[in-house]
């Protein structure tokens, strides 16, 4: 968890397979701890063909028994469908868009925002951006996209910097942009 904070968490991705991965485990996130889904992060990896989102795009029902069967990671069959018809979405938006990446960073005018908490309990579980986000994604069928979702997605993908302003981290991933 700590090396995930440090390495990983609320630095802006723009490469459309890692964005594809992130959305994965966020959804898969849905009511378990992020450890649990930090832990069969790697496993998800393989079974995923590491998230290349038109080989996931592609899988069928012999994909989804392999799925269900894999141990090493969490056997949801409504996420688990959700994050290969998801993935299906990401190559249309990617042929709409030009990237998934253009599409997601679209809804931030194409810069993190910056928010400025001093503790845990001033850090948002959504925000307008996270709420239109979640509608339009969903008015194309996507699924596990909910504002909450979409809103831990975007911390955790770069598009919202919501470490805490005594963190390290704040200040070596703030831009020069609006805070709020």
């Amino acid at each position: 968890m700590i090396a995930y904070h440090d390495t990983e968490w609320g630095v802006p991705l723009r490469d459309d397979r890692k964005l594809f991965e992130f959305m994965v485990l966020d959804a898969m996130q849905a009511g378990l701890n992020w450890r649990i889904v930090l832990q069969k992060r790697e496993n998800f990896r393989l079974a995923m063909d590491h998230f290349d989102l038109r080989k996931v795009a592609k899988y069928g029902d012999t994909d989804m028994v392999r799925l269900m069967s894999d141990v090493g990671i969490i056997r949801n069959k409504q996420k688990l469908a959700a994050s290969i018809s998801n993935a299906r979405g990401a190559v249309e938006l990617q042929k709409e868009f030009g990237s998934l990446s253009d599409y997601l960073w679209g809804f931030v005018g194409h810069k993190p925002i910056v928010n400025s908490p001093k503790s845990q309990d001033e850090i948002p579980v959504t925000s307008p951006e996270a709420q239109t986000m979640s509608k339009d994604l969903i008015k194309r069928g996507f699924k596990f996209v909910g504002p909450t979702i979409c809103y831990a997605f975007m911390q955790a993908a770069g598009l919202v910097n919501d470490h805490l302003t005594g963190c390290f981290r704040y200040r070596e991933l703030k831009p020069s942009r609006r805070t709020s």
